[in-house]
């Protein structure tokens, strides 16, 4: 299982308590710092079975100067969003926990996480 993590980012921290209290073994992964290339996005989208609209911070400061809100969401323009992912990592949303079942999940919630645990 690994968990892509901003440290400073409270709903990061609060996911990596709960593995640590539930025991879990993990790699952590600082995506802002070890960029995701394209095709790991990719794949990622895949296990969380969404597009890459679904996983951007749309209300960051770089979305915002990007204009991304108003980009389509279509399969025409999708690699653009997974481009705009890896050129500006901040835009993907956190944490993502890649289960060891295949699958991933948007970690933003103990609920979340715990469903990543039980795959």
């Amino acid at each position: 299982m690994e968990i892509w993590i901003n440290p400073a980012c409270s709903k990061c921290r609060s996911a990596l308590t709960l593995l640590d209290a539930e025991g879990a073994d993990y790699t952590v992964r600082r995506y802002l710092e070890d960029v995701p290339s394209e095709d790991e996005i990719r794949e990622v989208l895949t296990r969380l079975g969404l597009e890459p609209w679904d996983i951007t911070r749309t209300q960051e400061a770089v979305a915002k100067e990007l204009g991304v809100k108003e980009w389509p969401r279509d399969a025409a323009n999708r690699d653009r969003w997974v481009r705009a992912l890896v050129e500006h990592p901040r835009l993907i949303q956190r944490p993502i926990i890649t289960a060891d079942d295949g699958t991933a999940v948007v970690a933003r919630t103990d609920e979340a996480v715990r469903d990543a645990l039980s795959r």
